[in-house]
């Protein structure tokens, strides 16, 4: 027992490891310092509109709000586009690629003997373009390299985030407290069998935590579900605040960096690259700790698959869950998915677009940039804290919370709008000033933090018992690769129009069009389809059992 324990803890703080590596990636560059810098990148080999032949440098002979208040365009290839945009259409293109890619691996990922060696091997590929920031300037003749450096890391943060994510269920089968209840004398062979890691990446998936049809021992089987539960909600709670903490930490050394440097584009490629060797150094214990290939006589015919017969049943088992007889069945759970898309995609691009709107539009500073960075996930945990208490207080559904904290939401983009109306005419409103930035940063950090809990735990709600790895899969996929909608729109409205400011419309349509989905779920009834749902994969597996001699 004092072996499994201490086995259980050096797997799971390899899992750690990983989390506080990587999510730093996510918080210092992705969400604030690629976006900034990448329209840096542009605006350093750029040129002023209408003519194209002033550099976007400040001159000095040009007074400064002459050259700031100029509409700055770069040429990629053969198109003249908005320096905003290079960074929207990177992102966009990279969230792509990485939904592609996710898909893709999905059965490697659930392969025990594969699963670290796609961790580590995109954790590379993600962390070492990040570092190559530091070595590429913005004068060099193949700046536009930026681009793919910032596809690459994207793709990799993905793939090896799908890898880590599916040690959760392993993780939370081995913790101590589930092991214990495992052994208990009163549950048969069936439910210890739960805490072996399945070899079979296509049973790991479909095959119920807890065997349904152990008719004899419903309370004791309740009591390892409900703590089967609580184990994985504490591993992956654990996993994002250490990986939140670490990208905080980040931040603030960033912002130290980035003033006494002036803002420079150097500073930018600093902070990037820094965050591309923390996720290198912290990235080693897992290399250690975590659980590779298993010595098993079914794990090591796993391994006799191709890579290739991998990614083709990955999408195999992607399109029997899109069918349209699958969707049917379980409508209210495809319902969410959809209102989910959206939000996820308004959101995620709300978040890039307000950065690229403060620095453009606003002209603030990139250190001050980084304070609206460290506002919005500070607030965040304390949303997540505060909504559940507010939910208790007025007493209404988890569904009701998430449309509220939609249309609070909302507001923010809806506020950006007014500038149209407030710009010129007062000195406050409409996010015409910096300051506005830092409370909208508060303000969606606040909302946006106990949205991600609740959107998570009504998703949990309508999900097939025994199935929620793969459903979790969809999720993910919808949640982390899916946001390359809103980037693309925002880059054409401020390509076409000149004006990020024009975006906020849009956003505020995307996330307003996903009300009535939402309030169109209907929670019980998605429960209960849930409950009777098989899939196919699924039936034809129980029915293989079945007909065993």
């Amino acid at each position: 027992m004092q072996s499994d324990a201490r086995s259980f803890r050096k797997q799971f703080y390899g899992w750690l490891s990983y989390a506080f590596a990587s999510e730093v990636f996510v918080i210092v560059s992705l969400t604030l310092f690629l976006p900034i810098c990448l329209e840096q990148f542009a605006r350093d080999n750029g040129f002023l509109m209408p003519d194209k032949t002033q550099s976007c440098k400040v001159d000095p002979a040009i007074p400064a709000t002459l050259a700031e208040d100029a509409r700055c365009v770069v040429k990629v290839g053969w198109v003249w586009i908005d320096t905003a945009s290079y960074s929207l259409y990177t992102n966009s293109l990279s969230v792509l690629l990485q939904a592609l890619t996710v898909i893709s691996v999905g059965s490697i990922a659930d392969n025990q003997s594969q699963r670290k060696r796609l961790l580590l091997t995109f954790a590379m590929i993600g962390a070492l373009p990040v570092i190559l920031f530091l070595l590429l300037p913005s004068s060099s003749p193949i700046w536009q390299i930026s681009a793919l450096l910032a596809i690459l890391a994207n793709v990799g943060f993905g793939v090896s985030m799908v890898a880590l994510n599916s040690y959760i269920p392993l993780l939370a089968r081995q913790s101590p407290e589930v092991v214990a209840l495992a052994r208990n004398d009163t549950l048969d062979e069936s439910v210890e069998h739960t805490n072996e890691e399945p070899s079979n990446p296509n049973d790991d998936s479909a095959a119920p935590l807890l065997s349904s049809s152990n008719k004899a021992l419903d309370g004791q089987s309740q009591e390892y579900e409900d703590t089967l539960s609580q184990a994985t909600s504490r591993i992956s709670s654990m996993g994002i605040a250490l990986g939140y903490s670490a990208g905080i930490v980040l931040l603030l050394v960033s912002m130290v960096l980035v003033k006494a440097l002036g803002g420079s584009t150097w500073s930018l490629r600093l902070a990037i690259g820094l965050s591309g060797i923390w996720w290198t150094f912290f990235s080693i214990p897992a290399a250690f700790w975590l659980p590779g290939k298993s010595s098993t006589p079914d794990s090591k015919s796993t391994d006799s698959r191709t890579t290739l017969s991998l990614v083709a049943d990955s999408w195999k088992r992607l399109g029997a869950m899109l069918m349209p007889s699958e969707i049917k069945r379980l409508r209210n759970t495809f319902k969410y998915l959809g209102a989910w898309f959206l939000l996820s995609d308004g959101f995620t691009t709300i978040t890039s677009t307000a950065m690229l709107f403060g620095k453009t539009s606003l002209h603030m500073k990139p250190q001050s940039l980084i304070i609206v960075g460290v506002l919005s996930p500070l607030c965040g945990v304390l949303g997540s804290l505060a909504w559940p208490t507010i939910q208790r207080r007025i007493r209404i559904s988890n569904l009701k919370v998430v449309v509220v904290l939609v249309l609070l939401a909302s507001a923010i983009p809806f506020y950006g709008c007014l500038g149209f109306v407030f710009q010129g005419r007062t000195r406050f409103g409409g996010l015409t000033t910096p300051g506005e930035m830092y409370g909208l940063a508060v303000y969606f950090g606040f909302v946006y933090g106990a949205f991600q809990g609740y959107a998570r735990a009504l998703y949990a709600e309508m999900l097939p018992p025994g199935e929620e790895a793969r459903w979790y899969g969809l999720y993910a996929i919808t949640d982390k690769s899916s946001s390359f909608v809103g980037p693309l729109f925002v880059g054409l409205i401020s390509d076409l129009t000149g004006n990020i400011r024009y975006s906020f419309f849009f956003l505020t349509f995307m996330i307003w069009l996903a009300v009535p989905i939402l309030a169109s779920v209907n929670v019980e009834r998605g429960k209960k389809d849930a409950r009777e749902y098989r899939s196919p994969n699924h039936e034809r597996e129980e029915f293989s059992a079945d007909i065993q001699p």
